[in-house]
Parts: C-alpha cells; structure tokens; sequence
C-alpha cells in the first residue's frame, strides 16, 4: 500500500510539474487578454472623445460663418432699402447685395450638413426670412410693392429678422454648450 501511495504520489508531482506551466501560460493569456480589452476600450473612449470634439469644432465653424453671412446679408439688405428710397441704385450697390446674397447661401448649405436639429430649424427659418425681405425690396426697388409695403414697413421687417437673429444665435450658443449670462448689445437698427 506504501508504494502505491508513492506512486500516486510521484504521478501527482510530475503531473503537476507538467502541468504548471500550461496553467501559468493559460494564466498569463488570461490576463494578457483582458490587459488588451482594458486597452481596446480605452483607446475607444479616446477616439470617441477626439470624434465629439472634431464635430463640436466643425459646427462651431459652420455656426461662426452662418452667422457672419446671416448678419452680413441683412446689413447689406439694409443698405440696399436705403438705397431704393433716394432712387441711388448702381451696379456696385446691387453687386453688394448679391455677394452678401450668394455668401449666406453658401454659409446656409454648409451648415445644413452639421447643425443641430434645433439650429437647423432657426436657421431655415432665418433664410425665409431673409429670401422674403430680399423679394420685398425687389419688388418696391421696381416698383410693384407689396399691397401695403412701404420703405417704413420693410425697414420694420428688417429690424424684426435682427431681433430673430438674436434668437437664432442664443440657440447656436446654447447648442455649442456656451450658457453665460452676458447681455446682448444694444439694438442700434441698422447693424
């Protein structure tokens, strides 16, 4: 019986000095394994972080320029209302007015790709409403007003889409996360 217990006992020892390292390399891949899945994970979260911050800088972007070209436009259908009224167009006023026209179109296309579903709405309505005063105008500048337009009522309109355009940035800001409390400028009309 002693010696089938050493026997047992000798099988066992070499069995498990046979075993060990299979079981420490099986160890090891386990641990290397989830080492790498730690790794994988990380380097996603990563990636995922650098993705959100490319698209906020891009629509930052589009929001800086929709916004500059929206301003702009409007200025420039200011001016060209002044102009109408003393009867003082020239092809460069009307060359102002189509520059400005053509960079908010543009502008308005590229944001469309990247904004928000609540800047894409202020800003679809925004053009409308830039695309209306700029057919109004039109139509006093070649003298087939609207029924009840007048310089006075369109300067008003003009002066409605800047209080719109107020709007339509506080949206822009809020979207890109800015939540300050600074006041907006004082209207002075024709900016």
């Amino acid at each position: 019986m002693e010696s089938a217990a050493i026997v047992v006992a000798a099988v066992v020892g070499v069995t498990g000095t046979l075993l060990a390292p299979v079981l420490a390399q099986r160890s090891t891949a386990r641990t290397q394994r989830a080492e790498f899945e730690r790794q994988q994970q990380a380097a996603h979260a990563q990636w995922e972080r650098e993705q959100q911050r490319a698209e906020l800088i891009t629509r930052r972007t589009c929001y800086i320029e929709a916004n500059a070209a929206n301003r702009r436009y409007r200025i420039q259908l200011m001016n060209y209302l002044w102009h109408v009224r003393r009867d003082e167009i020239t092809d460069a006023i009307k060359a102002e007015l189509e520059a400005a026209r053509q960079s908010h179109h543009s502008a308005f296309a590229e944001v469309q790709m990247v904004a928000a579903p609540a800047v894409l709405a202020e800003l679809d309505e925004m053009a409308k409403a830039l695309s209306e005063a700029y057919r109004r105008t039109k139509c006093l500048e070649e003298g087939t007003p609207d029924p009840d337009d007048s310089f006075e009522v369109i300067e008003a309109y003009l002066q409605w889409i800047w209080d719109r355009w107020k709007e339509m940035r506080a949206v822009m800001r809020t979207d890109l996360g800015v939540h300050n409390s600074l006041a907006d400028p004082p209207s002075t009309g024709a900016l």
